[in-house]
């Protein structure tokens, strides 16, 4: 489409790379200068700073762990408990673990276990996500900005999701601060000049993705930057005031609020209550 955000110039390239170095990250801990010191060192070893137009993207749990949001949970399942505003789904598990469940959490999203954590956390603690990623995007973005004298900045802050009818996790964004989030394409015409009336892309979770490909789930790698995705990131403050809650879809729009089970379940419940004698 003639003018998107995502229409590509000729000859773009798209960079995607990860620092090593990063330290143990402690609740009180100054994560910007964590985070700058890291792509500062990065600079120095490769004479490639920083540039106007990248992306530096950044996992939750360091963010969380830098946050305090380190809880003590001798029960896990009462941490997600705790943490979840809706069940959506629920599945027992043949192995006998705690069943498997799927809600909405106090941000919005729909995932497992509300996003609670207790992989790389001490024992008898798990890891909650940030209480609010965009505003952890944001006071990233400014201290990157000003300690690296850049304009076009832009920060996401990712954690780790299913999607429905997919196997397989990725990486998507729940913070995001001097980045567009969504290209709305919706309004304008095709390459064969039909009307395009549904197609929003999802721009942040894509970059997101990308950066999971370098940074991985166990290489101590939390930190990565995005080149080449200029477009996305304008002068300023950049756009989307909302963040990546602008990706949450709203309840009202939800056409799959429950389980299967569980609306089979409502279905019959409210059944039997209709047909019930008064």
């Amino acid at each position: 489409m003639s003018g998107s955000l995502a229409d590509a110039a000729p000859g773009d390239r798209l960079a995607v790379w990860a620092p090593d170095g990063f330290p143990e990250v402690r609740p009180g801990d100054d994560l910007a200068a964590l985070v700058g010191d890291l792509l500062a060192a990065d600079a120095r070893a490769s004479g490639d700073p920083l540039r106007d137009g990248d992306v530096v993207v950044v996992t939750s749990k360091v963010v969380s762990k830098a946050e305090g949001r380190v809880v003590q949970a001798a029960d896990r399942e009462q941490a997600i408990t705790d943490e979840t505003v809706r069940v959506v789904a629920t599945r027992e598990r043949p192995d006998g673990l705690s069943p498997l469940r799927i809600v909405e959490n106090r941000l919005g999203l729909v995932m497992a276990a509300a996003g609670v954590d207790e992989s790389n956390t001490p024992d008898g603690t798990v890891l909650l996500l940030p209480v609010d990623p965009d505003a952890s995007a944001r006071g990233l973005r400014a201290a990157l900005r000003a300690r690296f004298g850049l304009d076009r900045l832009g920060v996401l802050v990712t954690d780790t999701a299913g999607r429905p009818w997919r196997d397989g996790l990725t990486d998507i964004a729940i913070g995001a601060a001097g980045v567009a989030v969504v290209d709305d394409l919706r309004g304008g015409v095709d390459a064969h000049g039909r009307p395009i009336s549904v197609t929003v892309t999802a721009l942040a979770d894509e970059i997101a993705a990308a950066s999971e490909l370098v940074r991985g789930k166990t290489a101590g790698r939390p930190v990565a930057v995005v080149r080449g995705v200029g477009r996305y990131v304008p002068a300023g403050d950049g756009p989307d005031a909302e963040g990546a809650r602008a990706l949450v879809r709203p309840s009202a729009d939800d056409l799959f609020r429950e389980g299967s089970a569980e609306a089979y379940a409502r279905g019959f419940a409210d059944g039997r209550a209709a047909g019930t004698p008064r």
